[in-house]
């Protein structure tokens, strides 16, 4: 069977384990039937912006081309860093856009790959935010009325966790072993602020997330189709968003948001 287009990165149902599917052009491949099979992924060459849709030399932010990348509201800064956004002041580079994504409950959240770490996500993400960064266990902390109110909060606990997942040590299912999520929440709430602590979630339930993994890498081989336009492998498991493929290889499907392949399995 072959399949080509544009791809982006894959959609998941948290089932046990996870299920996932990679969009490609109008089509979808459910990945986990691939699992212990062999598939070939070739680059055509072309890259679409998954904003605007044109052909760009030269993929940023995984998926978007320059001018998106310094105009699109969904390539602002306060993507990546939530504490900036200004929507609620009623600035951002789209308000139509801000009044969807950012003005809107939000939740903080403790996650567990490696070691704890510190998030925020928009309330419809969960539990695929903590999917696509590969957690094995998580727990909501807080639910705030916009996005600015938890990247504050967020910052705040930066100096009690990592706001950073080690993405080699959570390949390689390195992951961290006796953690009480739900007493690291309480020794959080201990922590914040009176003017933070009425945002606390009351919601106790730790979530543990199963992958389908039929083997882990013993080292991490990072590949990429700029330097291998041709990729071919026996795939081995799904966790985060890459995909784990014979002799220790890992490929980051969101990098390649954009990425037209032509999909042989």
């Amino acid at each position: 069977m072959q399949l080509e287009g544009t791809i982006l990165k894959m959609r998941t149902v948290l089932a046990e384990p996870v299920q996932y599917t990679l969009p490609i052009g109008d089509s979808q491949i459910n990945m986990n039937d691939l699992i212990g099979k062999e598939m070939k992924m070739t680059f055509t060459g072309q890259i679409n912006c998954i904003s605007c849709g044109k052909l760009t030399k030269t993929s940023f932010g995984q998926g978007f081309c320059y001018n998106c990348l310094q105009t699109a509201p969904e390539a602002s800064e306060s993507v990546l860093r939530p504490e900036l956004s200004k929507s609620h002041f009623g600035m951002a580079r789209d308000m139509e856009w801000a009044e969807k994504h950012d003005l809107i409950n939000h939740f903080v959240y403790l996650a567990v790959s490696s070691e704890v770490k510190v998030g925020v996500t928009r309330m419809h993400q969960i539990p695929t935010r903590w999917i696509d960064q590969g957690a094995s266990y998580a727990i909501k902390l807080a639910q705030t009325p916009n996005r600015h109110i938890a990247g504050v909060i967020e910052v705040f606990l930066k100096n009690h966790f990592t706001d950073k997942t080690n993405w080699r040590a959570m390949l390689k299912n390195e992951v961290a072993q006796n953690i009480d999520l739900l007493q690291e929440k309480r020794k959080v709430i201990e922590l914040l602020p009176a003017e933070l602590k009425k945002y606390v979630d009351t919601e106790n339930e730790v979530t543990s997330i199963q992958y389908p993994v039929q083997q882990f890498p013993d080292k991490i081989k990072s590949i990429g189709f700029d330097k291998i336009p041709e990729i071919t492998g026996t795939l081995l498991g799904i966790k985060g968003q890459y995909l784990l493929l014979d002799h220790d290889r890992v490929l980051n499907i969101r990098k390649h948001n954009g990425y037209f392949l032509r999909v042989e399995m």
